[in-house]
């Protein structure tokens, strides 16, 4: 065995750190306590650094004019030039008063002296004179310096006295300084929120101060809003408003600095309610009436998540409605205060997500209107799962049903409401309507149905031929002269489940939980959603019931556009017991599942009608030919109305000599291919 060999065989004696050891260093290092004495160690250091750095501070302001000169460049920063100018008068009074009291310093010695001698030779006549006195009155002419002994002994006294004493405070002093300076730092939070202790480190449920909310707005990462903060220093809390109580909140006005923008703060809300310690749903930012100016509301923590009580009209037995003076009681504001609408001749559409609440929303405001009894309902469900079958016996009609028959049911339901409001229209001058309400609940199925009818006008859809929709359109647009209001109820909005020109119409629009921004905006209208209303913000399935209401009908404050509501809930046996109390205030009304059909107008026929003899006619006098023939039907009808059903007969409207006109032969010819199909049925 060669040497080489012999020392390779050879164990290897140079020493290892043992495994255990370094897994026991390793506990010891992330051991719970370890870290809890650290972050003790940092966070007790920093207060103390933190208030030396404070007293500091207070002692130079005190002594200079550096307030002055910070108020005035916040002032400056805020835009406020007259504020500005306010604090550096403030500035020069205070260093003329400086200049005066240090120029009396280079007398104070003489003037010092000159009052001590003045003192002394005061006291000891004084003393002498009182010995004096006592001499007189004892004899004894020795008591006439027995008052000056007896203030040498209390001298002597106080000496040995502080002698003994100052040894001690020499040493305890410092020790009673920095306790003091600590104090300071931790009613300061000098400390950073990791090094505090567990159950501080949060933060939820911290009063909302002045400094919180500046110190917020300092850390949303707004460059021009953090810049002109810092430039503040201490004087960022000019740009708040007082902070006011408001419900389970506080609310405050920030008028934010030059260069910073209202829009800026809105899209940051999630991070701002983060710095303020709060869930985004705690926090609400909108615009305020002054310039430049936010509005926050800022819930306590957790106080959303506290249900509110019970409507009034579960409460209250005695309560009834009124249509033109009453205010229906819906629920409460962020507030706590009472939201109370008006639904005297408004339109109103409410919109959200499934299962959000939009029918127990929608369901509420009927209930407290149904204990009016001069009101009139009609109702069509489109869901049809009994949500409103309390309204048997106050309704009279109530469609229930989610398939194309009832689409063609609550159609026709839509459009006898329309002819009603057309002959109200043509009523005397002065003639009073009693008031007249039509529900659809889950109108997007009426949007979204494929219903035909002989004349292959669609009942429902979206488009400008529907009959759904030209009946709702032609409410909205003159049916409130007249006491004639439609409420629809619909969910995740789109172009086609809820046409711009449906939506437009309504004077009340409410939301309640949904998806996007966009969707937000058509529920509710941009302005609204640009000032600061958010449904889209909202918690699906935890906010259920809560919505944010725009338009007419709420008293709101002025300059602001929208208010969150938490609708009451009444559940299906308080509806019923509120819907025997209304149907005892009418007089037995029957309620139908659907009005007597009206003989279906054949839209083909009355043109081949309007074109007689005629071998081709201009689209606008066919047109005006209709409507003469059949105001009701087609006097809302125009060019594209009458061009889509020409469309779909197969005898579409053409150019002659540079116009559009309708050619008799080709209706002729669709009404002649039309007979073979005549069983097709009315649904298409």
């Amino acid at each position: 065995m060669t040497v080489v060999e012999l020392f390779k065989n050879q164990p290897d004696s140079t020493p290892k750190p043992a495994p255990r050891a370094r897994h026991r260093l390793r506990i010891v290092v992330t051991h719970d306590r370890t870290r809890a004495a650290g972050r003790a160690a940092v966070r007790h250091t920093l207060y103390l650094a933190g208030g030396t750095r404070i007293v500091a501070k207070r002692a130079w302001d005190g002594r200079t004019a550096a307030r002055y000169e910070r108020m005035m460049r916040a002032a400056e920063a805020a835009g406020n030039i007259d504020l500005a100018a306010d604090w550096e008068a403030r500035g020069a009074a205070f260093r003329a008063a400086r200049h005066t009291r240090r120029m009396d310093l280079l007398t104070a010695p003489q003037r010092a002296a000159k009052a001590a001698g003045v003192g002394v030779l005061a006291g000891e006549a004084g003393l002498l004179v009182l010995g004096g006195v006592m001499a007189y009155s004892t004899g004894d002419v020795a008591d006439v310096l027995a008052p000056t002994l007896f203030v040498m002994d209390v001298l002597h006294w106080a000496v040995v006295i502080a002698s003994v004493v100052w040894g001690p405070l020499v040493t305890v002093g410092p020790w009673l300084a920095l306790a003091g300076l600590w104090a300071v730092g931790r009613r300061q939070h000098t400390a950073p929120q990791w090094a505090l202790p567990a159950r501080e480190r949060t933060g939820e449920g911290e009063p909302v101060t002045p400094s919180i909310v500046v110190k917020a707005l300092r850390d949303l990462g707004v460059s021009a809003l953090t810049k002109a903060i810092k430039e503040m220093g201490d004087a960022g809390a000019s740009m708040l408003g007082p902070i006011t109580l408001a419900g389970c909140g506080v609310e405050v006005d920030v008028t934010l600095p030059i260069g910073s923008s209202t829009e800026e703060v809105m899209n940051r809300r999630r991070k701002l309610a983060e710095n303020l310690n709060r869930h985004e749903h705690e926090v609400y930012v909108s615009v305020a009436p002054a310039a430049r100016t936010v509005r926050l509301w800022i819930a306590d923590s957790g106080a959303l998540d506290e249900p509110i009580g019970p409507s009034p009209l579960v409460l209250d037995e005695t309560l009834t409605g009124d249509y033109k003076n009453g205010r229906a009681p819906w629920g409460v504001d962020l507030r706590g205060d009472a939201v109370l609408v008006s639904l005297y001749q408004k339109h109103l559409l409410i919109t959200g997500l499934s299962n959000q609440g939009k029918t127990a929303s929608l369901r509420a405001l009927a209930l407290w209107l149904a204990l009016d009894p001069t009101v009139e309902f009609r109702i069509g469900d489109l869901k049809g799962v009994g949500d409103w079958d309390m309204f048997d016996g106050v309704a009279a009609v109530l469609v229930q049903g989610p398939t194309d028959e009832h689409v063609v049911a609550v159609t026709e339901m839509v459009e006898s409401v329309f002819q009603e409001m057309q002959r109200r229209l043509l009523a005397p001058k002065g003639t009073v309507f009693p008031p007249l309400v039509v529900i659809v609940d889950e109108a997007q199925v009426a949007y979204g149905s494929g219903a035909m009818g002989l004349d292959k006008r669609p009942y429902g859809g979206s488009k400008a031929t529907s009959r759904y929709f030209q009946a709702v359109k032609g409410i909205h647009d003159q049916g409130r002269a007249v006491n004639v209001t439609i409420w629809e109820g619909t969910q995740d909005p789109t172009n086609e489940n809820l046409p711009k020109r449906s939506r437009e119409g309504n004077h009340i629009r409410a939301a309640l939980v949904l998806g996007t921004e966009a969707q937000a905006k058509m529920a509710l209208g941009e302005s609204p959603v640009e000032a600061g209303a958010a449904p889209h913000k909202l918690r699906q399935g935890v906010d259920k019931g809560q919505l944010v209401l725009a338009g007419e009908g709420v008293k709101l404050a002025p300059g602001q556009v929208s208010v969150n509501v938490r609708t009451h809930y009444v559940d299906d046996a308080q509806a019923e017991a509120i819907a025997d109390r209304a149907k005892a205030l009418r007089s037995g009304v029957a309620t139908v599942a659907r009005l007597a059909v009206v003989e279906e107008k054949d839209a083909l026929s009355d043109i081949a009608s309007v074109l007689g003899n005629v071998t081709r006619m201009r689209t606008q006098e066919v047109l005006q030919r209709l409507a003469e023939r059949n105001p009701g039907e087609y006097r809302e009808w125009t060019p594209g109305d009458l061009g889509e059903v020409l469309e779909a007969a197969g005898a579409p409207a053409y150019k002659s000599n540079g116009v559009m006109v309708v050619s008799r032969e080709r209706v002729e010819t669709a009404i002649e291919m039309r007979v073979p199909a005549g069983e097709e049925s009315a649904l298409g």
